[in-house]
């Protein structure tokens, strides 16, 4: 069964006094069916050189991708691809790698440009605290100390894309 989800899309203002402005805001009611891993890896090729002796401060880095596609009536799948790597002196401490993805109906009449906006700005703001529980408790399951990775502005991220740049955040 879907959970109700209620999206707020901002429009732009019109900037001349002879056309009407439209509303800044839509309430659009969607539905959120199914979150599930579509793919999931977790490797520490070098736990037991680095576990002995840490000299240095570990570094993250994290890529972020986001992927959708049609289902066809109005039903969207959206994935999240998160992949973080960790190194200490050089050297991997590990790697997670997780495509998590949600599945999302929206009404039939919505604008296209919308459609992308809501599946690749709001649905995978919706599936990352999710996404980031599971990549956390593979690292902890993993035997390195827990991380917490900081929310990611999917907006801005988007915003980046447009601009050439590549989608990728931190953890």
């Amino acid at each position: 069964m879907a959970q109700a989800v209620y999206l707020f899309f901002i429009g732009k203002r019109s900037m001349t006094n002879d056309s009407p402005a439209p509303p800044l805001s839509v309430n659009i009611q969607v539905g959120m069916g199914a979150q599930y891993i579509k793919d999931f890896s977790f490797e520490s090729p070098n736990v037991p050189q680095l576990l002995g002796a840490i000299t240095a401060q570990p570094r993250m880095a994290m890529d972020v991708n986001v992927l959708s596609r049609s289902l066809g009536n109005g039903t969207f799948e959206s994935v999240l691809k998160l992949r973080l790597e960790t190194k200490i002196d050089d050297k991997t401490a590990f790697i997670a790698e997780l495509a998590y993805a949600g599945l999302f109906t929206l009404p039939t009449n919505l604008p296209e440009e919308q459609t992308k906006l809501f599946l690749l700005i709001e649905a995978p703001r919706l599936l990352f605290p999710f996404a980031r529980a599971i990549i956390a408790n593979a690292v902890r399951e993993g035997g390195f100390p827990h991380i917490i990775i900081q929310p990611i502005d999917f907006l801005s991220l988007y915003g980046n894309q447009q601009n050439g740049a590549p989608m990728a955040g931190t953890a």
